[in-house]
C-alpha cells in the first residue's frame, strides 16, 4: 500500500586478488566480480520481498531467485562524479585515488558505482557515474 520512486542502479566491483589495491594494477574489468544494487526505503522488509518473489520470477525469470535484501554501511568514503563513457573511468579513478592519498587515507572495501543515467538512452559522453570508495585513515 506504500509507493516509492525506484532508485537508480548501483554496483559494487572487486577482483579476487586482495593484494592489488591500485586500479592501475587491477585485472581487466571483464574479470572483476560485481553485484548490482538498488536502494529501497527502510519500510521494505524481507517478508515483502518473499511475498513479491514468485511474481518477480514469473515476470523476469529465475535469476531473480538471487535477489536479497540487505543493508550496507560503507562508513567513511571518498567519491567523484565521472562524466563520460565507462571506458574513461580510469582517469576519474586516478584523480579520486590521488585525493584519497592527499587526505592521508587508503582504500578499503569494494569500489562502488552509482549510475546517474541510462546507457540505453544517454550518449556515452554525457553519462554520469558517481565513483565511490570506502577509505580509512592511514
Amino acid at each position: 500500500g506504500r509507493d516509492f520512486t525506484v532508485m537508480g542502479l548501483e554496483g559494487l566491483w572487486w577482483w579476487d586478488d586482495p593484494k592489488i589495491v591500485n586500479l592501475e594494477d587491477a585485472p581487466p574489468r571483464d574479470m572483476w566480480n560485481w553485484v548490482s544494487l538498488i536502494a529501497v526505503p527502510d519500510f521494505v522488509t524481507s517478508a515483502m520481498l518473499e511475498e513479491a518473489r514468485p511474481e518477480m520470477i514469473k515476470k523476469k525469470g529465475k535469476t531473480l531467485e538471487k535477489v536479497r535484501l540487505e543493508k550496507i554501511n560503507e562508513g567513511l568514503c571518498a567519491q567523484i562524479l565521472h562524466i563520460g563513457p565507462y571506458s574513461n573511468e580510469p582517469r576519474s579513478q586516478k584523480a579520486l585515488h590521488g585525493f584519497i592519498a592527499e587526505q592521508g587515507c587508503r582504500l578499503r572495501g569494494r569500489h562502488h558505482e552509482i549510475y546517474m543515467g541510462d546507457p540505453r538512452r544517454t550518449l556515452p559522453e554525457k553519462l554520469k557515474t558517481i565513483l565511490r570508495h570506502p577509505v580509512e585513515k592511514v
